[in-house]
């Protein structure tokens, strides 16, 4: 019988055939902590395996300081001191707050490869499906066990083969794609399972745009999103590895508990009204409404690379930010804040009235850039929205060209076409 994605991975990681409902003990790739957690990786590794354990193997052991960059809190400082300090003593490497997200990191570096596997304390590690490589958040203890060694057990998920029909219209983009997906499935249409995703629509995504759509798996309640590397893909993927890049697939005959096809036909600006991510209506609708706006964000692990920020600017360009309207603009990583700066579109979303913060998170951690007031309404490209997420406004779900046509008219709008 053939084997789904998640099934082959596993089977390879773990040296045994296995199937869907199974339990295997899987060897990572990489485990990693980032701060939210990782002082916490540290107690319980201290507290298992004793002062002078040493990790199973330091090349592939390391922290991301990305939730909260720089902290600004007393508590989220000590906590990124403490993986410091441990890193120092066991020999191991700490991307640190000017580095950025932890899980677009290892997209980046050419250590998230098809077919590899790594976990870490970030809810949004399966972000890793993005380019066939089976990433999993896990908590504090499963992360320290892995520390020492280098392997944890997982219950084998079954999975949903996805069939996607529909294109882009020419002013919607991946999120808008991601948003309408999450709408057919709704906040648990996943729950529990990993799903393969097909289909032009599919397939045409680039990168950035398949990391887009990953990043809402747990939104679904999903293990998991897959999404076959093209031959695109692998040969961005080359570029970032001294290794050699194969294709990850299902096999032809692999079985599934389920193949579903969604007719999306001409896909248009999406957006997930407060407070649910599956609160999805199209722009088109809530313009109608009305609805004013008082800050945008564009950042985090969903939207945050140098193609999402450009898609923004192309609203922006020949206009400004609305006055009392403030855009915040956080890059995921330190490679895309230097795309952005050395090309210039740093200095063009400056000139239109944009805040930029330093490479990370953003938004989603307490006191970050992206928190909203009592009262505030934003539109945003993060993934979540539910209430108190973002702070103690309303925050809507949306695109980078959404976000930016709503803060340069002061309340939600739809993109305009560009030519």
């Amino acid at each position: 019988m053939g084997l789904t994605i998640i099934e082959k991975i596993v089977s390879a990681k773990s040296g045994v055939e296995a199937h869907a409902g199974d339990t295997a003990w899987i060897t990572q790739d990489y485990v990693t902590a980032r701060d939210f957690g990782g002082a916490s990786v540290v107690k319980n590794f201290r507290e298992a395996f004793g002062a002078d354990a040493q990790v199973f193997d330091p090349a592939r052991v390391f922290f991301t300081l990305d939730c909260n960059a720089p902290a600004n809190t007393v508590g989220y400082a000590t906590n990124q001191q403490v993986c410091r300090d441990f890193a120092r003593e066991k020999g191991l490497q700490v991307y640190d707050v000017d580095a950025g997200i932890g899980s677009h990191l290892l997209i980046e570096m050419g250590l998230a490869l098809p077919g590899s596997t790594a976990i870490g304390t970030d809810s949004h590690y399966n972000i890793l499906g993005a380019v066939g490589s089976f990433g999993q958040g896990m908590g504090d203890l499963d992360v320290a066990y892995g520390f020492k060694h280098g392997r944890v057990w997982f219950d084998v998920p079954h999975t949903i083969r996805v069939n996607v029909k529909g294109k882009l219209m020419s002013h919607a983009s991946a999120k808008d794609l991601t948003l309408a997906v999450v709408k057919h499935f709704g906040s648990d249409g996943l729950i529990g399972k990993c799903a393969e995703f097909y289909g032009d629509v599919i397939d045409a995504l680039d990168v950035p745009g398949r990391i887009t759509l990953a990043s809402m798996a747990t939104e679904m309640s999903a293990v998991g999103i897959f999404i076959p590397p093209n031959d695109g893909v692998v040969k961005w993927l080359a570029r970032r590895t001294m290794g050699k890049v194969e294709h990850v697939h299902a096999d032809a005959d692999a079985k599934y508990a389920e193949e579903v096809t969604i007719e999306l036909g001409d896909i248009e600006p999406m957006i997930a009204c407060p407070f649910s991510p599956d609160n999805v209506r199209t722009v088109r609708e809530v313009v109608e409404e009305g609805v004013r706006i008082d800050s945008g964000f564009i950042g985090s692990c969903t939207n945050g690379r140098a193609e999402d920020f450009a898609e923004a600017y192309a609203q922006l360009e020949g206009g400004n930010v609305a006055e009392r309207v403030t855009l915040k603009l956080v890059p995921a990583t330190r490679e895309v804040y230097a795309e952005m700066l050395f090309g210039g579109l740093l200095e063009k979303l400056f000139s239109v009235g944009a805040l930029v913060h330093n490479q990370g998170c953003g938004g989603c951690a307490a006191g970050q850039v992206g928190m909203t007031g009592e009262g505030e309404v934003q539109v945003s490209t993060s993934n979540r929205n539910f209430r108190g997420k973002q702070g103690a406004g309303r925050t809507y779900l949306a695109s980078p060209a959404t976000v930016a046509a709503s803060v340069r008219a002061g309340r939600i709008a739809v993109p305009e076409v560009i030519k």
